[in-house]
């Protein structure tokens, strides 16, 4: 690896998304049983935070199950602006995964 690789500094995941069937039961579940908060939650998907790391719970036919990384988003395409007013684009990985790039805050 080169220097320069290797002075360049990691990229930050700033959450996972998977998708459940209800996103209220799947956060009160969480909420019970893990210490957690949640950050933002509406009928079709919620975001928790954890000491290490935030885990969102998608609808899938909402959001796809996801991960999220903070870098420039229009470096991949047109950011689009959410309704929690972060702005993202949404990439496919050579295996179809899809990787949300979210603009950092």
């Amino acid at each position: 690896m080169s220097k320069s690789k290797q002075a360049q500094a990691f990229d930050t995941v700033d959450h996972v998304a998977i998708s459940v069937g209800d996103v209220k039961s799947t956060v009160e579940w969480y909420i019970k049983n893990f210490s957690c908060k949640v950050s933002y939650q509406d009928e079709t998907w919620a975001l928790l935070e954890f000491a290490n790391i935030r885990v969102a719970f998608v609808l899938p036919q909402q959001h796809p199950p996801h991960f999220a990384l903070l870098r420039d988003p229009s470096l991949f395409g047109e950011p689009k602006t959410h309704r929690d007013g972060t702005r993202s684009v949404y990439v496919s990985d050579p295996s179809g995964n899809s990787v949300e790039v979210l603009a950092l805050k």
